[in-house]
């Protein structure tokens, strides 16, 4: 049957827009307590108006590179909405360009958002999830965990560094009743698409060929189903993860591939 998700509560960050948005609906639909997160309170309060009363919705601004802002959202989260059952670190932001011409600036920040964003969840929602004895940690990581895009270093990098927390997390955690996810899509057509085309100096390609990207909404779906019936790791998109796991067994099949990428489809931008 599965976990009954009526009245769980569930805090999300980054969820102003997005795969987060999105989740926050599914789960408010499938009749959770959601806590709103983010930097853009405007949003945040237009999609709380969506969801249902004060009651089964909080918002706070959240800015996941402030340790305050964090540890404040986690905890009115907690005692506002009567508990905390799950989180979900889904912050983030891209970057488009060259790892040997990435500023040591431009790489401290994203790795601030995307991995020590992801962390300074996990330590504010563990310490009650481990109290209570039961609780789900969520990390957005993506499908580029898995490889290294060309003209995405930095991002997959800091995918691959959420996708390894995770997995240690989910091994010592396991006897106390807290599950882990990694969270794992392909391209989405989101914000995080614009804000990494406006940081950049280039022309920036959309990095998912058609007809692999999936909408956010396809997402939250299967992040609900998981949140249902815990498991390791989410897929949206099953074929990516297959092939996936056919270059990381064959390197030089990779390395051919993410040269063909290069070459066809980013040289152009750069």
């Amino acid at each position: 049957m599965g976990i009954d998700l009526t009245d769980r509560v569930i805090a999300i960050t980054g969820a102003s827009s997005g795969i987060g948005a999105a989740t926050a609906q599914a789960c408010a639909a499938a009749g959770m307590r959601v806590a709103l997160g983010a930097r853009r309170r405007e949003r945040l309060d237009a999609l709380a108006g969506k969801l249902g009363d004060g009651a089964r919705v909080l918002v706070e601004t959240c800015d996941v590179d402030q340790d305050e802002d964090v540890a404040r959202f986690i905890e009115r989260t907690r005692s506002e909405l009567g508990g905390l059952d799950a989180v979900f670190a889904n912050a983030g932001f891209g970057h488009f360009g060259e790892v040997a011409a990435t500023t040591d600036t431009e790489m401290r920040a994203i790795f601030e958002t995307n991995f020590f964003g992801t962390m300074r969840v996990v330590r504010a929602a563990v310490p009650i999830m481990r109290a209570q004895g039961r609780g789900h940690v969520l990390i957005c990581s993506s499908a580029v965990s898995e490889i290294g895009l060309p003209m995405y270093g930095p991002y997959c990098a800091t995918k691959a560094a959420q996708d390894s927390i995770a997995s240690a997390m989910r091994a010592e955690l396991a006897d106390e009743g807290v599950h882990v996810s990694s969270v794992h899509p392909v391209g989405t057509r989101t914000d995080l698409y614009d804000l990494t085309r406006d940081r950049s100096a280039s022309k920036v390609p959309f990095n998912t060929p058609s007809p692999l990207p999936q909408t956010a909404e396809h997402v939250a779906k299967a992040i609900v189903r998981c949140l249902r019936k815990p498991k390791a790791e989410v897929w949206p998109h099953w074929p990516s993860r297959l092939g996936l796991a056919i270059v990381t067994a064959f390197p030089a099949l990779n390395a051919s591939s993410m040269r063909s990428l290069m070459r066809k489809r980013y040289k152009k931008a750069t």
